[in-house]
């Protein structure tokens, strides 16, 4: 398992719109995500620095590991 790295709140919905999410709304600093197949919604704040329990709770509910989400931010 590779260490979680250290992404702001915009970095992290950059990489997840490359695996299929699309951007739902946004309502002050959380930015709501969708993907319909399979479904999934991530709500990711849009801080400069994402905490780590935050950031892999996202990755949790995206169904994605650590190490494809660090292939998706070198893309």
């Amino acid at each position: 398992m590779s260490a979680l790295p250290q992404v702001s709140g915009r970095e992290c919905v950059k990489a997840l719109l490359k695996v299929g999410f699309r951007f739902k709304r946004q309502e002050g600093s959380p930015i709501i995500l969708r993907r319909d197949e399979p479904f999934a919604q991530v709500v990711v704040p849009d801080h400069r620095e994402l905490d780590r329990g935050t950031l892999r709770s996202i990755l949790r509910g995206a169904g994605m590991g650590i190490t494809d989400f660090v292939q998706l931010l070198k893309q």
